[in-house]
């Protein structure tokens, strides 16, 4: 799933980072399926960040993919 999302038009992913609840359980998904893809710190850091401080760094993964193309602490 993480790679796919990385793989969707940068508007599409825009989009789902934008919608505060859908943000959040993309976000949580994406990084669940990373980290049963390609287990890495990276990957966990970034999952607990999300489930934890949920929108707010929803905002700040939305800056990221707008810049780096994909969110921050996801390496799939």
């Amino acid at each position: 799933m993480a790679k796919k999302f990385q793989s969707l038009p940068r508007l599409i992913q825009i989009i789902l980072l934008l919608i505060p609840v859908v943000n959040w359980v993309t976000e949580v998904i994406v990084r669940v399926s990373a980290i049963f893809e390609r287990f890495s710190l990276r990957n966990l850091i970034g999952l607990i960040l999300a489930i934890f401080l949920g929108f707010a760094f929803g905002w700040v993964d939305l800056i990221w993919c707008l810049i780096f193309k994909h969110l921050i602490f996801c390496v799939a």
